[in-house]
């Protein structure tokens, strides 16, 4: 058979050219898994050596990514409604435990554990901390979603390793009940630009979440019960913490809240563009019109 590849891919990068040319009827959760595994290979050398390594790592994911969008029509049309990916739980696993490692080796190599240039260090830091805001992120939402207990608290601590766990209440009792309406911390009003919003999502969420947990837990006994899981948002959040600045010195720890603080921005700019401006009818009595495709924004991209 002939080769069909268009004279524009021959000017391309091997590994891009592969990319591109995958079959179109490549498993759903097998494309996830190349697209999203793609940059670690590149992330870990760039922790390790630094130079070239962290460019790459750097532009794999801030631009490359970004390229494939605007080149690559979809791989394959959209699953139907209802369908399962067996293999997608084996993805989250492995996407989630990569990232307690990584999150580690980012922290060492960002201390100075292994003796980073100034210019590699930035690179390093932008890499890992898109990854953790834009993969991370995501992964730790598909798993708190999951009715298997194991996966939930896999999704939880992944939060919570961010300095963000209590987002693991706050997403599922309150944005999912009352998006697009004000009473929903994490959608944004009309005008209202990212920095005023920030601020008011993390902490309306973080409250909203505290009043569902202890309201559904009310009747618990004892009071270390009531106040989980808020207990171990923050102890663990903690623990964490302690653990990068024993292992790692003051600089692990600057490194640490900072990585955290740019994973947590993305989530609330993600929060910020997926509701922005839109709101679902009152119908009175508190109760509003249910949620449909008109009070979310589309980000059709097939790779990002």
């Amino acid at each position: 058979m002939p080769d069909q590849t268009p004279s524009w891919m021959e000017a391309l990068p091997q590994p891009l050219r592969t990319l591109l040319s995958l079959p179109r009827e490549l498993p759903e959760a097998d494309t996830f898994a190349i697209v999203i595994l793609s940059p670690v290979p590149f992330m870990v050398l760039a922790a390790l050596f630094g130079g070239l390594a962290a460019w790459i790592a750097f532009l794999w994911i801030a631009v490359f990514i970004f390229a494939l969008d605007e080149l690559l029509a979809r791989a394959a049309p959209d699953a139907p409604e209802g369908s399962e990916f067996p293999a997608a739980d084996t993805l989250s696993k492995v996407l989630a435990g990569g990232h307690f490692g990584l999150l580690f080796l980012a922290v060492w190599a960002l201390s100075g554990g292994t003796y980073l240039t100034f210019g590699s260090k930035v690179l390093v830091f932008l890499a890992f901390g898109l990854f953790f805001g834009q993969v991370s992120n995501s992964n730790a939402h598909e798993l708190i979603h999951r009715s298997d207990k194991r996966l939930f608290l896999l999704g939880k601590w992944v939060y919570t390793s961010l300095l963000f766990g209590h987002h693991t209440s706050a997403h599922r009792y309150v944005h999912h009940r009352f998006a697009a309406t004000p009473n929903d911390p994490n959608s944004a009003e009309l005008g209202e630009g990212f920095w005023s919003f920030a601020p008011r999502a993390w902490i309306g969420s973080f409250r909203a979440g505290f009043e569902m947990e202890r309201n559904l837990r009310q009747r618990a006994k004892g009071p270390m019960t009531a106040l989980r899981p808020y207990a171990d948002y923050l102890l663990g959040g903690a623990g964490f913490a302690l653990a990068m600045a024993l292992l790692f010195g003051a600089g692990g720890l600057l490194a640490y809240l900072l990585l955290c603080l740019y994973a947590q921005i993305q989530l609330l700019l993600s929060d910020y563009v997926q509701h922005y401006g839109l709101s679902r009818k009152a119908l009175g009595n508190g109760q509003y019109e249910p949620v449909t495709e008109a009070h979310s924004w589309d980000a059709p991209h097939p790779v990002s």
